[in-house]
Protein backbone atom coordinates (compact mmCIF):
# COMPACT_ATOMS: atom_id res chain seq x y z
CA UNK A 1 0.00 0.00 0.00
CA UNK A 2 1.47 3.02 -1.44
CA UNK A 3 1.85 6.88 0.90
CA UNK A 4 -1.20 8.27 -0.39
CA UNK A 5 -2.16 10.94 2.25
CA UNK A 6 -0.19 14.41 3.61
CA UNK A 7 -1.80 15.91 6.20
CA UNK A 8 -0.34 19.37 6.83
CA UNK A 9 -0.78 20.45 10.96
CA UNK A 10 -0.04 23.81 11.86
CA UNK A 11 2.13 24.19 15.01
CA UNK A 12 0.42 26.77 18.10
CA UNK A 13 -1.50 28.01 15.50
CA UNK A 14 -3.14 31.24 17.18
CA UNK A 15 0.26 31.81 18.70
CA UNK A 16 2.54 31.46 15.56
CA UNK A 17 0.00 33.65 13.90
CA UNK A 18 0.38 36.54 16.12
CA UNK A 19 4.50 35.74 16.27
CA UNK A 20 4.53 35.81 12.64
CA UNK A 21 2.33 39.80 12.46
CA UNK A 22 4.19 40.88 15.28
CA UNK A 23 7.88 40.29 15.40
CA UNK A 24 8.39 41.71 18.48
CA UNK A 25 6.64 38.58 19.96
CA UNK A 26 9.21 36.49 18.17
CA UNK A 27 11.15 33.83 20.20
CA UNK A 28 8.86 34.93 24.12
CA UNK A 29 6.42 32.88 25.37
CA UNK A 30 3.19 33.72 24.08
CA UNK A 31 -0.62 33.32 25.43
CA UNK A 32 -3.83 34.08 23.32
CA UNK A 33 -6.63 34.65 25.38
CA UNK A 34 -9.93 36.11 24.51
CA UNK A 35 -9.72 38.86 26.79
CA UNK A 36 -7.52 40.48 29.22
CA UNK A 37 -8.18 39.09 32.94
CA UNK A 38 -6.74 36.45 35.24
CA UNK A 39 -10.05 34.66 35.49
CA UNK A 40 -9.82 33.72 31.77
CA UNK A 41 -8.30 31.00 30.43
CA UNK A 42 -5.81 30.28 27.49
CA UNK A 43 -7.04 29.61 24.39
CA UNK A 44 -3.41 29.35 22.49
CA UNK A 45 0.41 29.21 23.80
CA UNK A 46 3.70 29.42 21.71
CA UNK A 47 6.04 26.92 21.81
CA UNK A 48 7.93 28.66 24.27
CA UNK A 49 4.84 29.12 26.62
CA UNK A 50 4.58 25.62 26.12
CA UNK A 51 8.28 24.76 27.91
CA UNK A 52 7.20 25.85 30.83
CA UNK A 53 4.18 23.52 30.95
CA UNK A 54 1.61 26.38 30.13
CA UNK A 55 -0.70 25.43 27.52
CA UNK A 56 -4.18 26.01 25.80
CA UNK A 57 -6.76 26.04 28.47
CA UNK A 58 -4.38 27.16 31.21
CA UNK A 59 -6.03 29.54 33.63
CA UNK A 60 -3.99 33.12 33.12
CA UNK A 61 -3.64 33.69 36.78
CA UNK A 62 -1.26 30.36 37.04
CA UNK A 63 0.11 31.21 33.58
CA UNK A 64 1.72 34.49 35.16
CA UNK A 65 2.94 32.29 37.93
CA UNK A 66 4.54 30.07 35.89
CA UNK A 67 6.37 32.84 33.30
CA UNK A 68 6.18 35.88 35.08
CA UNK A 69 6.97 37.62 31.64
CA UNK A 70 4.80 35.70 29.71
CA UNK A 71 3.17 37.97 26.56
CA UNK A 72 -0.61 37.89 26.72
CA UNK A 73 -2.53 38.79 23.19
CA UNK A 74 -6.09 39.43 22.81
CA UNK A 75 -7.30 37.03 19.81
CA UNK A 76 -7.54 38.45 16.25
CA UNK A 77 -9.76 35.94 14.35
CA UNK A 78 -9.89 37.74 11.84
CA UNK A 79 -6.43 37.31 11.65
CA UNK A 80 -6.48 33.53 12.20
CA UNK A 81 -8.99 33.00 9.09
CA UNK A 82 -6.59 35.92 6.72
CA UNK A 83 -3.71 33.57 7.59
CA UNK A 84 -5.87 30.33 6.91
CA UNK A 85 -6.74 31.34 3.79
CA UNK A 86 -3.39 32.28 2.85
CA UNK A 87 -1.71 28.55 4.04
CA UNK A 88 -4.41 26.75 2.12
CA UNK A 89 -3.50 28.97 -1.20
CA UNK A 90 0.52 27.76 -0.39
CA UNK A 91 -0.45 24.45 -0.04
CA UNK A 92 -2.13 24.19 -2.92
CA UNK A 93 0.39 25.37 -5.45
CA UNK A 94 2.26 22.56 -3.88
CA UNK A 95 0.21 19.26 -3.87
CA UNK A 96 -3.77 19.62 -4.02
CA UNK A 97 -5.82 20.17 -1.17
CA UNK A 98 -8.25 17.67 -0.93
CA UNK A 99 -9.98 18.42 2.74
CA UNK A 100 -9.63 21.19 5.26
CA UNK A 101 -9.91 19.38 8.48
CA UNK A 102 -10.20 22.68 11.15
CA UNK A 103 -8.87 26.13 10.47
CA UNK A 104 -5.05 24.61 11.48
CA UNK A 105 -5.35 21.37 9.75
CA UNK A 106 -5.59 20.52 5.78
CA UNK A 107 -5.33 16.67 4.14
CA UNK A 108 -3.91 16.88 0.37
CA UNK A 109 -3.80 13.98 -2.52
CA UNK A 110 -0.40 13.09 -3.49
CA UNK A 111 -0.38 13.80 -7.32
CA UNK A 112 0.99 10.43 -9.52
CA UNK A 113 4.35 10.03 -8.79
CA UNK A 114 4.91 11.46 -5.85
CA UNK A 115 3.66 8.14 -4.01
CA UNK A 116 6.95 6.65 -2.94
CA UNK A 117 8.43 7.74 0.84
CA UNK A 118 11.16 9.33 -0.97
CA UNK A 119 9.29 11.75 -3.36
CA UNK A 120 6.28 11.99 -0.96
CA UNK A 121 9.32 13.42 1.96
CA UNK A 122 10.50 16.09 -1.20
CA UNK A 123 6.71 16.79 -1.45
CA UNK A 124 6.34 17.85 2.12
CA UNK A 125 9.69 20.38 2.25
CA UNK A 126 8.42 22.06 -1.04
CA UNK A 127 5.36 22.58 1.09
CA UNK A 128 7.04 23.88 4.18
CA UNK A 129 9.35 26.29 2.11
CA UNK A 130 6.81 27.40 0.22
CA UNK A 131 4.82 27.98 3.48
CA UNK A 132 7.58 30.26 4.73
CA UNK A 133 7.98 31.96 1.63
CA UNK A 134 4.42 32.98 1.03
CA UNK A 135 2.46 33.36 4.50
CA UNK A 136 5.13 33.01 7.08
CA UNK A 137 8.24 31.64 8.25
CA UNK A 138 6.92 31.60 12.27
CA UNK A 139 4.07 29.84 10.37
CA UNK A 140 5.87 25.98 11.50
CA UNK A 141 3.54 22.92 10.57
CA UNK A 142 3.92 19.29 10.99
CA UNK A 143 3.70 16.70 8.08
CA UNK A 144 2.53 13.68 8.65
CA UNK A 145 2.62 10.64 5.12
CA UNK A 146 0.63 7.68 5.47
CA UNK A 147 -1.80 5.46 3.36
CA UNK A 148 -4.52 7.17 4.64
CA UNK A 149 -6.05 10.28 5.94
CA UNK A 150 -6.35 8.78 9.57
CA UNK A 151 -2.74 7.41 9.73
CA UNK A 152 -1.44 10.65 8.32
CA UNK A 153 -3.05 12.59 11.21
CA UNK A 154 -1.72 10.43 13.76
CA UNK A 155 1.98 10.92 11.88
CA UNK A 156 1.77 14.50 11.97
CA UNK A 157 1.19 14.59 15.88
CA UNK A 158 4.31 12.25 16.62
CA UNK A 159 6.81 15.45 16.00
CA UNK A 160 6.31 18.92 17.17
CA UNK A 161 6.93 21.43 16.26
CA UNK A 162 8.04 21.49 12.59
CA UNK A 163 8.11 17.87 12.34
CA UNK A 164 7.97 15.38 8.83
CA UNK A 165 6.94 11.72 10.08
CA UNK A 166 6.50 8.87 7.60
CA UNK A 167 3.86 5.73 8.82
CA UNK A 168 3.84 3.40 6.24
CA UNK A 169 1.50 0.39 5.87
CA UNK A 170 4.42 -2.24 7.54
CA UNK A 171 5.32 0.21 10.12
CA UNK A 172 1.93 -0.12 11.86
CA UNK A 173 1.23 -0.68 14.59
CA UNK A 174 5.39 -1.18 15.68
CA UNK A 175 6.30 2.38 15.75
CA UNK A 176 3.20 3.44 17.15
CA UNK A 177 2.92 0.92 20.41
CA UNK A 178 3.94 2.79 22.87
CA UNK A 179 1.61 5.78 22.40
CA UNK A 180 -1.45 6.06 24.71
CA UNK A 181 -5.12 5.13 22.86
CA UNK A 182 -6.15 8.99 22.99
CA UNK A 183 -3.56 9.84 20.61
CA UNK A 184 -6.11 8.20 18.00
CA UNK A 185 -7.94 10.70 16.23
CA UNK A 186 -11.86 9.20 17.43
CA UNK A 187 -10.69 8.07 21.00
CA UNK A 188 -11.52 10.65 23.77
CA UNK A 189 -12.17 9.96 27.47
CA UNK A 190 -15.46 8.60 27.20
CA UNK A 191 -14.53 5.89 24.33
CA UNK A 192 -11.22 5.22 26.12
CA UNK A 193 -13.33 4.41 29.32
CA UNK A 194 -15.49 1.68 27.11
CA UNK A 195 -12.48 0.45 25.81
CA UNK A 196 -11.14 -0.43 29.05
CA UNK A 197 -14.65 -1.71 30.10
CA UNK A 198 -13.55 -4.18 27.26
CA UNK A 199 -10.12 -5.32 28.76
CA UNK A 200 -8.10 -2.93 25.91
CA UNK A 201 -5.36 -1.44 27.80
CA UNK A 202 -2.89 -0.31 25.31
CA UNK A 203 -2.46 0.09 21.37
CA UNK A 204 -1.11 -3.29 21.31
CA UNK A 205 -4.40 -4.62 23.06
CA UNK A 206 -6.58 -2.61 20.31
CA UNK A 207 -4.55 -3.88 17.54
CA UNK A 208 -5.27 -7.45 18.47
CA UNK A 209 -9.11 -6.82 18.07
CA UNK A 210 -10.93 -8.14 15.16
CA UNK A 211 -13.38 -6.18 13.23
CA UNK A 212 -16.72 -7.96 14.34
CA UNK A 213 -15.08 -7.50 18.16
CA UNK A 214 -14.43 -3.92 17.61
CA UNK A 215 -17.42 -3.41 16.24
CA UNK A 216 -19.18 -4.57 19.42
CA UNK A 217 -17.29 -1.94 21.29
CA UNK A 218 -18.57 0.58 19.64
CA UNK A 219 -22.02 -0.53 19.02
CA UNK A 220 -21.76 -0.45 15.71
CA UNK A 221 -20.50 -0.23 11.80
CA UNK A 222 -18.26 2.54 13.52
CA UNK A 223 -16.00 0.12 14.83
CA UNK A 224 -14.99 -1.80 11.66
CA UNK A 225 -14.72 1.89 10.28
CA UNK A 226 -12.40 2.11 13.02
CA UNK A 227 -10.49 -0.99 12.00
CA UNK A 228 -10.09 -0.30 8.36
CA UNK A 229 -8.61 2.86 9.01
CA UNK A 230 -6.31 1.90 12.01
CA UNK A 231 -4.80 -1.00 8.88
CA UNK A 232 -3.85 2.08 6.76
CA UNK A 233 -7.38 2.08 4.32
CA UNK A 234 -9.25 5.26 3.10
CA UNK A 235 -12.54 5.15 4.89
CA UNK A 236 -15.28 7.20 3.21
CA UNK A 237 -16.45 9.83 5.79
CA UNK A 238 -19.84 9.68 6.43
CA UNK A 239 -21.48 13.12 5.62
CA UNK A 240 -24.64 14.45 8.35
CA UNK A 241 -26.95 17.08 7.93
CA UNK A 242 -26.01 20.01 10.07
CA UNK A 243 -27.05 18.77 13.22
CA UNK A 244 -26.52 22.22 15.50
CA UNK A 245 -25.38 25.94 15.42
CA UNK A 246 -23.93 27.44 18.51
CA UNK A 247 -22.29 30.29 20.09
CA UNK A 248 -20.56 31.18 23.20
CA UNK A 249 -18.97 34.16 25.10
CA UNK A 250 -16.61 34.47 27.90
CA UNK A 251 -17.59 37.50 29.54
CA UNK A 252 -15.48 40.87 30.02
CA UNK A 253 -15.07 41.16 34.23
CA UNK A 254 -17.48 44.31 33.82
CA UNK A 255 -20.14 42.14 31.97
CA UNK A 256 -20.38 39.78 34.74
CA UNK A 257 -24.07 40.81 35.97
CA UNK A 258 -27.37 40.02 34.85
CA UNK A 259 -28.06 42.77 32.62
CA UNK A 260 -24.84 42.43 30.48
CA UNK A 261 -25.04 38.92 30.46
CA UNK A 262 -28.62 39.23 28.74
CA UNK A 263 -27.22 41.60 26.53
CA UNK A 264 -24.31 39.13 25.11
CA UNK A 265 -27.06 36.77 24.82
CA UNK A 266 -29.22 38.67 22.26
CA UNK A 267 -26.37 39.42 20.29
CA UNK A 268 -25.22 35.83 19.75
CA UNK A 269 -29.13 34.66 19.25
CA UNK A 270 -29.00 37.25 16.35
CA UNK A 271 -25.96 36.11 15.11
CA UNK A 272 -27.16 32.90 14.87
CA UNK A 273 -30.33 33.66 13.70
CA UNK A 274 -28.42 35.06 10.83
CA UNK A 275 -25.96 31.84 10.24
CA UNK A 276 -29.55 29.97 10.30
CA UNK A 277 -30.13 32.01 7.35
CA UNK A 278 -27.55 31.81 5.54
CA UNK A 279 -27.30 28.12 5.50
CA UNK A 280 -30.86 27.87 4.60
CA UNK A 281 -32.20 25.64 7.52
CA UNK A 282 -34.73 25.98 9.82
CA UNK A 283 -34.46 25.12 13.80
CA UNK A 284 -37.10 23.25 16.30
CA UNK A 285 -34.87 23.71 19.86
CA UNK A 286 -32.97 25.86 21.53
CA UNK A 287 -30.84 25.47 24.44
CA UNK A 288 -29.56 28.31 26.37
CA UNK A 289 -26.69 28.69 29.49
CA UNK A 290 -24.59 30.47 31.68
CA UNK A 291 -21.38 29.49 33.54
CA UNK A 292 -20.93 30.51 36.80
CA UNK A 293 -17.65 31.58 38.35
CA UNK A 294 -18.57 30.64 42.12
CA UNK A 295 -21.93 28.31 41.31
CA UNK A 296 -23.86 25.49 39.09
CA UNK A 297 -24.46 26.21 35.77
CA UNK A 298 -28.12 27.48 34.83
CA UNK A 299 -29.28 25.76 31.95
CA UNK A 300 -32.60 26.00 29.83
CA UNK A 301 -34.14 24.58 26.41
CA UNK A 302 -37.35 24.93 24.39
CA UNK A 303 -38.97 23.95 21.95
CA UNK A 304 -40.18 25.92 18.80
CA UNK A 305 -41.96 25.71 15.68
CA UNK A 306 -39.72 25.48 12.72
CA UNK A 307 -38.06 29.06 12.13
CA UNK A 308 -35.05 30.92 11.25
CA UNK A 309 -36.66 34.47 12.05
CA UNK A 310 -34.96 36.25 14.37
CA UNK A 311 -37.98 37.41 16.71
CA UNK A 312 -39.13 34.00 16.77
CA UNK A 313 -36.04 33.28 18.65
CA UNK A 314 -35.50 36.44 20.49
CA UNK A 315 -39.00 35.77 21.67
CA UNK A 316 -37.64 31.86 22.93
CA UNK A 317 -34.80 33.36 24.58
CA UNK A 318 -36.72 35.87 26.73
CA UNK A 319 -39.30 32.93 27.82
CA UNK A 320 -36.48 31.08 29.10
CA UNK A 321 -34.50 34.28 30.75
CA UNK A 322 -37.42 34.90 32.97
CA UNK A 323 -36.66 31.99 34.94
CA UNK A 324 -32.97 33.12 35.29
CA UNK A 325 -33.20 33.48 39.38
CA UNK A 326 -29.34 32.51 40.51
CA UNK A 327 -27.79 33.57 43.56
CA UNK A 328 -27.12 36.99 44.38
CA UNK A 329 -23.51 35.73 44.73
CA UNK A 330 -23.31 34.44 41.56
CA UNK A 331 -20.85 35.80 39.36
CA UNK A 332 -21.94 34.76 35.40
CA UNK A 333 -18.53 33.99 33.59
CA UNK A 334 -19.44 32.47 30.12
CA UNK A 335 -22.92 32.55 28.03
CA UNK A 336 -24.07 30.21 24.79
CA UNK A 337 -26.63 29.11 22.72
CA UNK A 338 -27.20 26.44 20.46
CA UNK A 339 -29.98 25.67 17.96
CA UNK A 340 -30.61 22.41 17.24
CA UNK A 341 -32.95 20.08 15.53
CA UNK A 342 -32.37 21.72 12.09
CA UNK A 343 -33.55 20.87 8.50
CA UNK A 344 -33.12 21.95 5.79
CA UNK A 345 -35.24 24.62 3.51
CA UNK A 346 -38.31 23.28 2.15
CA UNK A 347 -38.66 20.58 4.01
CA UNK A 348 -39.89 22.13 7.98
CA UNK A 349 -43.52 21.95 9.05
CA UNK A 350 -45.52 25.19 7.50
CA UNK A 351 -47.95 26.93 10.12
CA UNK A 352 -51.30 26.99 10.00
CA UNK A 353 -53.15 30.53 9.07
CA UNK A 354 -49.73 32.35 9.70
CA UNK A 355 -47.79 34.46 6.76
CA UNK A 356 -43.98 35.22 7.69
CA UNK A 357 -43.78 36.80 4.51
CA UNK A 358 -43.30 40.49 5.81
CA UNK A 359 -40.33 39.26 8.35
CA UNK A 360 -38.69 37.03 5.92
CA UNK A 361 -38.09 40.51 4.09
CA UNK A 362 -37.21 42.09 7.23
CA UNK A 363 -34.53 39.47 8.02
CA UNK A 364 -33.44 39.49 4.92
CA UNK A 365 -32.67 43.46 5.03
CA UNK A 366 -31.09 43.28 8.26
CA UNK A 367 -28.74 40.42 7.27
CA UNK A 368 -28.11 42.77 3.74
CA UNK A 369 -27.03 45.61 5.83
CA UNK A 370 -25.03 43.95 8.66
CA UNK A 371 -22.88 41.99 5.79
CA UNK A 372 -22.52 45.07 3.89
CA UNK A 373 -21.84 47.80 6.59
CA UNK A 374 -20.63 45.50 9.56
CA UNK A 375 -22.88 44.48 13.06
CA UNK A 376 -23.61 48.02 13.99
CA UNK A 377 -25.81 49.06 11.00
CA UNK A 378 -28.98 47.32 12.27
CA UNK A 379 -29.94 45.01 15.13
CA UNK A 380 -32.90 44.17 18.13
CA UNK A 381 -32.29 46.67 21.09
CA UNK A 382 -31.94 43.65 23.30
CA UNK A 383 -28.41 43.67 22.41
CA UNK A 384 -27.40 47.03 22.16
CA UNK A 385 -25.33 46.85 26.08
CA UNK A 386 -23.53 44.07 24.45
CA UNK A 387 -22.77 45.36 20.50
CA UNK A 388 -19.28 45.25 20.86
CA UNK A 389 -19.45 41.58 22.28
CA UNK A 390 -19.97 38.36 21.56
CA UNK A 391 -17.39 39.00 18.31
CA UNK A 392 -16.09 36.32 15.62
CA UNK A 393 -14.51 33.17 17.11
CA UNK A 394 -13.19 29.94 15.89
CA UNK A 395 -14.06 26.69 16.89
CA UNK A 396 -10.87 24.39 15.10
CA UNK A 397 -13.33 22.55 13.14
CA UNK A 398 -15.16 25.63 11.70
CA UNK A 399 -14.04 28.41 10.17
CA UNK A 400 -16.58 31.68 10.21
CA UNK A 401 -17.38 33.66 7.12
CA UNK A 402 -16.72 36.59 8.51
CA UNK A 403 -19.47 38.46 6.68
CA UNK A 404 -21.76 36.42 8.63
CA UNK A 405 -20.08 36.24 12.08
CA UNK A 406 -18.14 39.24 12.50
Amino acid sequence: MSIASLLVDFNSYFASCEQQARPELRGKPVGVVPMLADSTCLIAASYEAKAFGVKTLTNVGDAKKAIPDIQLVVARHELYIDFHHKAIAAVDEIAPVRKVLSIDEMVCDLPAGYKTVARARELAKDIKQNLAEKVGEYLKVSIGLAPNTFLAKLASDMQKPDGLVVLEEHDVPTKILHLPLRALNGIGRNMEVRLNEHRIMTMADLYRQTSTQLRTVWGGVGGERFYAKLRGHEVEEIQNEMGSIGHSHVLAPELRNTADAFAVLHRLTQKAAMRLRKAQHYTARMQVKVKFLNAPSWERETRLLDTQDTLDLLHALESMWASYKPKRSATPLQVGLTLLDLTPEGTQSQRLFVTDDERKKLNATLDKLNIKYGKHAAYFGGAHRAIDHGKIAIAFNHIPDIGTEK
